[in-house]
C-alpha cells in the first residue's frame, strides 16, 4: 500500500482463540484486620476486548479456588499482553490491589494447553495458577496494515436509524440513547418526535471489527433495554470502512520532504562550491547535508539566533544548510522568519529591527482588560472546536501579544510557501511527549513538527501538519479540527509552566537518581512454571506491586506538572506489533521504563501530553539524527543558561545509551572553565557520525574586537562588556523585555562569534565534502 511514496505493508494474518482458566491462588497475604482476604482476579487484554473481566469473589480465604474460564480472540501479529490482577474486595473503601502479573501470550504455541504457576516471591510463597490454551479459529484471516511497530486493524461503521411507525398528533420529543462500547463515538443521542420528524438522522459508530461489540439501546423514559415499544422501528447496518489510513505509517521521509531536499540541493551545491572555492561543481552524492541546530533560552535564544543567522548569511553559509531546528525560544525566531517566503535570500536587518521593536516595548499592555477579554474569547473558541485547553494555551496567547502587534493568523502549514521551492532550510520544531506520574527519565518520546508533518519518530507515525489536533481512530481521521494558529504551538514548544519537583531537583543537582526509587514502578521479573521455551520477540513475565498510600502521594508530589499541553492523540486505537521490540527504528528511540509495557504506551492514550524539549535535554538535535535524513554536519548553536556544555554532554550520554551515532565530545577541564567561541568535533573516531561544530554562547574575544580583526578603541570597550550570565545580567531566561542596547549587543555578539570562526566552519565543510566523496569511492 503506497502512502505518500512510503510503502506500508498490508498483511493477511490469522486470529486465534485464547482460553484462560483461572484456577486458584495460594498463601495470599492477609490484608484485612479481622479476617482473611476476599479475593477475585481481574483479566485485562485491551488488544482483544474493551471490557475487563473478573472472577467471582471468594470470601475470607487465603487459598481461593475459582476455576473460571474466559475467552479472547487475539490477532497473532499484535503484541498481546494479558494482565492478571489480584484484588481484595472491600465494601467500604476502594478494593485493595495486591499484585498484577503481565503475561505475554506470544509464549504459547498453537494447539497446546499449558498449566502455569506464577510465584510472587520466595518468601511469601504466594502463587496464582492459570491454564492457557491457544487454538486456531476457522474463517478467513484478518487484513492488517503495519509498519512493523504499529498495527492498524479493520474498522467497521455501524449505522443506526429510528423510524416512528405511526405519527401521533400529540407526540412529544423522544430521546433514544445508543452506545457501542469501544467505538470512536461511544454514546450518541437521537431525538425523535418533533412536528415534522418521523425518522431520525442516522447515528454512526466506528469500531474495530475484531472487538465484535454490542449495541446498547436506552428507550425514551426507560432505563434499560430491550427495545419493546411497538411504535418504532430500529434499523441497523454495518459496513467495512476503506483500508486507507490518514496517518502515515513509515520511517522514511515523507514525499514532500524528499522533494524539498532535491530542490534544496540546487541552492546548497553552488553555495558550497563558492564558499569552499571549489573548481568543479558538486555532484548530488558529493553534496553534504548541513543542519543548523539551536537550543532554547527564552528571549535570549530568540535574540542571539538572529545574530547567529546574520553571521551565517554574511559568510554565505546559510545557503549551504538543508535544515534548521529549534525548541523553546528559538521556535519564536523561526516562526517569525518563515512568514517571509524568501527570508534567507535577503539580509536579515528588517526582521531583526522588527523583533527589536517587540523586545523593547512595554509588556504591561499584554495584561490589559482588552487583551484579557481577547484571551478568554480565543480559549472559548478552542474549547468549542473540541480541544482540551490549558494554561499553556493562555501562555501562547500572551506570547502572541509580546511578539506581535495583534492577532497572528499564521499557521505551521503556511510555512510550506517558504520551502516548496527549496529556497530556505526546512524548519523542524521539537517537543517531548510525556506521561502523567512518570519523570522524563522514565518516559519521554521525541515529537517533531515540520510544515509538512507532525510525528513521533519512535513509532513511525505522522500526520499532515494541518491535521494535527484533529481526532483519529485506528489511523483514520474521524473529526477534523481547525489547525491551530502557530502562537498556540509556540506556547507548547516553550511550555516553561510544565515543570515539576523532579525537574527543579535535576536542574540544581544534575541528577534525579536520589528520587528515582520513589517514582518508579515496582516491577520484578518472575519465573513461571513450567519454563516455556524463549522466543526472540516475547516479553518476560513480570509482576507489578502497587505502591502504598505514602508512596503514591510522594510520587504524585514529585511528578505532577503544573500545566501541560494536551492534543488529540493521532496514535489512538493502533496496537503494537508482536515484533515491535525487535524493530531497529523503535529500538533507536526506546529506553524508557514503559517501552516493554505495550498496554501503557502512547497508542492507548486519549491525548498526547507535550512539553518543552528542555524538560529532558535542551537540544533540538534528535530529528537530525534520524538516519533517513543523512545529516553530515551539524552547527550546534547553544543559548542555554548556566553551563554551556550540559546539554551537549547530556546528548552525548543519551546517544551512547541508545546506540545513536554522535561525535565524541572531548573537552579538557581548562576548556570547560574558559570556553572558546567554537569547537570542532569531526567524529573521526565514530564512523558514520556527523561532523559537529559547537558554538557556546560566550563573550570571549568580542570584549576586545568589534569585528574579526578589528580591535575596539578605548571608547568602544564598554560595548564589548556583555554580561551574559551574571546576577545582574539583563539576559535571564525569564526576562521578557530588553533595552535597545542590550538587544543590539546580544545580536552583535551572536553574529561576531560566527564570523570570527569562519576558518573552523570552512574546515568542517571541507571535511564533510571529502567524506562524501570518499564514501562514494
Amino acid at each position: 500500500m503506497e502512502q505518500d511514496g512510503i510503502l506500508s505493508q498490508i498483511e493477511s494474518s490469522p486470529c486465534s482463540l485464547l482460553t484462560v482458566r483461572v484456577i486458584r491462588a495460594r498463601n495470599l497475604h492477609q490484608t484485612d484486620v479481622l479476617s482473611q482476604s476476599d479475593c477475585y482476579v481481574s483479566l485485562w487484554l485491551p488488544t482483544a476486548s474493551t471490557n475487563k473481566f473478573q472472577t467471582k469473589t471468594i470470601k475470607n480465604c487465603k487459598d481461593p479456588v475459582w476455576n473460571e474460564t474466559f475467552y479472547f480472540r487475539i490477532q497473532s501479529q499484535v503484541k498481546n499482553v494479558l494482565e492478571l490482577a489480584l484484588y481484595d474486595k472491600d465494601v467500604v473503601t476502594q478494593d485493595d490491589h495486591l499484585f498484577t502479573v503481565y503475561f505475554d501470550t506470544a509464549k504459547l504455541s498453537l494447539g497446546e494447553q499449558v498449566f502455569m504457576h506464577f510465584k510472587r516471591d520466595s518468601q511469601r510463597q504466594e502463587e496464582l495458577d492459570v491454564v492457557f490454551a491457544l487454538d486456531n479459529i476457522s474463517g478467513p484471516p484478518e487484513t492488517i496494515i503495519t509498519n512493523g511497530v504499529l498495527v492498524s486493524r479493520k474498522i467497521c461503521c455501524l449505522e443506526v436509524q429510528v423510524v416512528e411507525k405511526k405519527k401521533k398528533k400529540d407526540s412529544l420529543e423522544k430521546e433514544f440513547s445508543f452506545k457501542v462500547q469501544g467505538s470512536y463515538e461511544g454514546t450518541q443521542e437521537i431525538m425523535l418526535g418533533s412536528d415534522l420528524a418521523f425518522s431520525s438522522s442516522p447515528a454512526r459508530f466506528h469500531y474495530a471489527r475484531y472487538r465484535q461489540p454490542t449495541l446498547d439501546v436506552t428507550l425514551p423514559g426507560k432505563k434499560q433495554p430491550p427495545f419493546s415499544d411497538k411504535g418504532f422501528d430500529l434499523y441497523a447496518k454495518a459496513e467495512d470502512c476503506p483500508d486507507h489510513l490518514d496517518v502515515r505509517l513509515g520511517f522514511d521521509l515523507c514525499a514532500q520532504e524528499q522533494d524539498f531536499l532535491c530542490k534544496r540541493k540546487k541552492y546548497v551545491a553552488p553555495a558550497l562550491k563558492k564558499v569552499l572555492q571549489l573548481e568543479q561543481d558538486l555532484l548530488d552524492h558529493e553534496t553534504p547535508v548541513v543542519a543548523i541546530m539551536t537550543t532554547g533560552g527564552g528571549m535570549r535564544s530568540l535574540t542571539a539566533l538572529y545574530g547567529s543567522l546574520r553571521g551565517l548569511k554574511k559568510l554565505e553559509v546559510l545557503d549551504c544548510a538543508a535544515y534548521l531546528t529549534g525548541l523553546s525560544g528559538t521556535t519564536w525566531t523561526m516562526s517569525n522568519l518563515y512568514r517571509d517566503a524568501d527570508w534567507s535570500q535577503k539580509d536579515l536587518d528588517k526582521q531583526i529591527s522588527e523583533a527589536q521593536k517587540h523586545m523593547t516595548k512595554c509588556k504591561i499592555n499584554s495584561l490589559s482588560l482588552e487583551y484579557l477579554k481577547y484571551y478568554k474569547k480565543q480559549l472559548s473558541q478552542r474549547k468549542r472546536e473540541g480541544r482540551k485547553t490549558s494554561f499553556i494555551d493562555l501562555w501562547g496567547l500572551v506570547l502572541e501579544s509580546l511578539l506581535h502587534d495583534g492577532k497572528d493568523n499564521h499557521k505551521l502549514s503556511d510555512q510550506q510557501r517558504a520551502i516548496d521551492g527549496g529556497q530556505n532550510p526546512l524548519p523542524i520544531y521539537t517537543a517531548v511527549n510525556v506521561k502523567n506520574n512518570y519523570s522524563t527519565l522514565d518516559f519521554k518520546e521525541w515529537v517533531e513538527f515540520t510544515p509538512y508533518e507532525v510525528g513521533l519518530q519512535k513509532y513511525g507515525a505522522f500526520v499532515r501538519s494541518e491535521d494535527f489536533g484533529s481526532e483519529f481512530f485506528m489511523g483514520r481521521l474521524m473529526k477534523k479540527v481547525p489547525e491551530s494558529r502557530i502562537c498556540f504551538l509556540e506556547g507548547m514548544w516553550s511550555s516553561l509552566f510544565s515543570l515539576n519537583v523532579l525537574y527543579i531537583w535535576n536542574s540544581s543537582h544534575s541528577s534525579e537518581d536520589f528520587w528515582h526509587r520513589w517514582t518508579r514502578d515496582q516491577v520484578d521479573n518472575i519465573e513461571e512454571e513450567p519454563h516455556l521455551p524463549q522466543k526472540p520477540h516475547e516479553l518476560r513475565t513480570r509482576l507489578f506491586t502497587p505502591p502504598g498510600p505514602l508512596g503514591s502521594t510522594l510520587r504524585s508530589a514529585l511528578t505532577d506538572r503544573l500545566s501541560i499541553a494536551q492534543e488529540h492523540n493521532f496514535l489512538k486505537g493502533f496496537q503494537m506489533h508482536n515484533d515491535y521490540l525487535e524493530n531497529k527504528h523503535f529500538c533507536r528511540w526506546k529506553g524508557t521504563v514503559l517501552d516493554t509495557f505495550p498496554n501503557q504506551l502512547t497508542q492507548s492514550e486519549e491525548f498526547l501530553s507535550l512539553v518543552d524539549t528542555g524538560f529532558f535535554i535542551n537540544t533540538s538535535v534528535m530529528p537530525l539524527l534520524k538516519p533517513e535524513r543523512k545529516v553530515d554536519i551539524i552547527l550546534h548553536l547553544n543559548y542555554s543558561a548556566g553551563s554551556q556544555t550540559k546539554a551537549l554532554d547530556q546528548t552525548c550520554k543519551y546517544c551512547s545509551e541508545q546506540g545513536i551515532l554522535f561525535p565524541r565530545v572531548d573537552l579538557s577541564e581548562e576548556d570547560r572553565r574558559n570556553l572558546k567561541e567554537c569547537y570542532l568535533f569531526d567524529g573521526a573516531e565514530t564512523p558514520g557520525a556527523p561532523v559537529l561544530l559547537f558554538f557556546p554562547l560566550v563573550n570571549d574575544t568580542f570584549q576586545k574586537y568589534k569585528a574579526p580583526g578589528q580591535k575596539r578603541s578605548e571608547s568602544e570597550m564598554e560595548d564589548g562588556k556583555v554580561d551574559l550570565y551574571g546576577c545582574c545580567s539583563p539576559y535571564s531566561t525569564y526576562s521578557i523585555q530588553y533595552t535597545e542596547k542590550a538587544y543590539d549587543c546580544l545580536v552583535q555578539l551572536g553574529e561576531y562569534n560566527i564570523l570570527n570562526n569562519k576558518d573552523l566552519i570552512m574546515q568542517a565543510l571541507h571535511t564533510a565534502v571529502a567524506r562524501k566523496r570518499q564514501k562514494k569511492k
